[in-house]
């Protein structure tokens, strides 16, 4: 009977770490050229072959990924869950979806119903629950847009900070000085990043912080909506507004189209339909959930092909795109 032939095999033959044939079977654009070629080479002369649902039976797994969201309306993951089946499907595996709806409870509930299931791995947006209880789990499991409590794991992260940070840069450059916060709740944890980039940006900039400008809590577009109108009818309202989630840029949209007021400055953190056609189009912070889906994706991969290595963070930078909102003067040239 002929020998499976493993990537420890073709590792051997191409003279690298199985770790680096994990990489490049999983198409990453950091392999040299020398050595992708030198692997794709062994791949051939071996026959070598991913076959996941053989793996997944011989372990007694399903040839199924379990992805775990905050919701799967919500168009940041939806763009997730398309990345993910798109990866999935020519490697022989089925995703299987399921929205924890921010409840912590219902997000331990649904962990350990995908373990009863026996997958072959998960992906999981965590929100507050404790997960060290998958330390004694072999099963790999892959963390995105947030970190997990209490458990050392591999993490795909945007550059939460970094990308405010910029944003409110932008937005003084240009003049402004009452610039408004219209945020998610603060216990998810990237909202309180983006939330924590805003207050020390301004603080940079000696900029007194106005908590009247400041609205958390804005869980969908109506609220970041209401909120908006109601900044708008401040005595001092501001001239520009930052937004930490694409679905609350929508309802900030709406609210100054209805009240005449598109001539305060905007910047969205992340992109949504239609935001390049509005007058002005909408500056963006382009927070990709298709590369945030693909890169833990790539993580997944690598760990049921065999990489071994300790835990990884991979941090995604999150470009600032000018369209226009994010560059209109202050109100009258006053900053405010």
């Amino acid at each position: 009977m002929k020998r499976v032939v493993t990537l420890q095999d073709v590792a051997r033959a191409a003279d690298v770490s199985p770790k680096t044939v994990s990489r490049v079977i999983n198409g990453d654009p950091q392999v040299a050229p020398a050595t992708r070629a030198r692997v794709e080479e062994a791949v051939e002369l071996l026959g070598y072959q991913v076959n996941v649902l053989a793996r997944s039976l011989r372990r007694g797994h399903d040839n199924v990924v379990g992805l775990i969201v905050e919701s799967v309306r919500d168009p940041f993951f939806s763009e997730v869950i398309g990345e993910l089946e798109q990866l999935s499907t020519p490697r022989g595996l089925t995703v299987m979806v399921a929205s924890n709806q921010r409840g912590s409870g219902r997000e331990r509930e649904i962990v350990e119903g995908f373990l009863q299931r026996s997958l072959v791995g998960m992906i999981v947006t965590p929100q507050d629950a404790d997960y060290s209880f998958l330390r004694t789990i072999h099963m790999p499991v892959v963390f995105v847009d947030r970190r997990p409590r209490n458990l050392d794991a591999d993490v795909v992260l945007a550059d939460d900070r970094g990308a405010t940070l910029e944003a409110v840069r932008h937005l003084v450059r240009y003049g402004h000085r009452r610039i408004a916060l219209i945020s998610d709740e603060l216990d998810v944890p990237s909202v309180r990043i983006r939330y924590e980039g805003y207050l020390d940006a301004l603080r940079e900039v000696g900029v007194l912080v106005d908590p009247r400008l400041v609205r958390t809590g804005c869980r969908d577009g109506a609220m970041a909506e209401k909120e908006t109108v109601d900044l708008l009818h401040l005595e001092h309202p501001p001239t520009a507004i930052l937004s930490t989630r694409a679905e609350t840029s929508q309802g900030v949209v709406r609210a100054l189209h209805r009240h005449d007021a598109t001539d305060i400055a905007m910047v969205s953190f992340g992109d949504f339909a239609l935001a390049d056609s509005l007058t002005p189009a909408v500056t963006v912070l382009d927070h990709s959930a298709a590369l945030m889906g693909r890169y833990a994706a790539e993580r997944l991969f690598a760990r049921l092909d065999g990489d071994d290595e300790r835990p990884m963070t991979i941090t995604i930078p999150v470009p600032l795109i000018t369209r226009g909102s994010g560059e209109l003067p202050p109100r009258d040239g006053v900053s405010g």
